[in-house]
């Protein structure tokens, strides 16, 4: 025979507010650098990129490697003192795929996400601001 609960009033309360308490998160507290959902959901499963020296009005390049499953692979980059630039602007559009220039945390996010079905080799080029650096990224896209 089933168990059948009713519940009414103050009472119910009190078990909803149990129940949802009991869902909280229990990761660790006091990490230094948040991370947050957006930081790697929609990620691509293959990302590969060469570390980035900015120097204020100078270019810089950097490699990627990147496997077309849907997914964005990023080059982070920030300005002196641990501060996101106020803007990229593209200076080179990439041919096979979309860009996406974010700030994520303390940082400045250049997303590269390839066309559906497309390997092969693919660049941009963004200007970020302030200070003018050009970033240039030399792209791999793998199947």
């Amino acid at each position: 025979m089933p168990l059948r609960l009713k519940f009414a009033g103050p009472a119910c309360l009190l078990v909803v507010a149990g129940a949802i308490t009991g869902c909280q998160d229990n990761a660790p507290r006091g990490a230094a650098t948040p991370i947050y959902s957006v930081d790697v959901t929609g990620g691509a499963k293959n990302c590969v990129v060469s570390a980035v020296d900015l120097t204020e009005g100078k270019p810089a390049t950097a490699t990627m490697t990147v496997g077309n499953d849907g997914g964005w692979c990023g080059v982070t980059v920030a300005q002196s003192g641990r501060k996101p630039f106020a803007a990229g602007l593209v200076q080179t559009r990439a041919q096979h795929g979309q860009l996406n220039v974010h700030s994520v945390g303390d940082n400045t996010r250049v997303d590269y996400i390839p066309d559906p079905g497309f390997a092969g080799a693919d660049n941009f080029a963004v200007k970020l601001i302030p200070g003018n650096p050009v970033l240039t990224v030399n792209v791999t896209v793998v199947k």
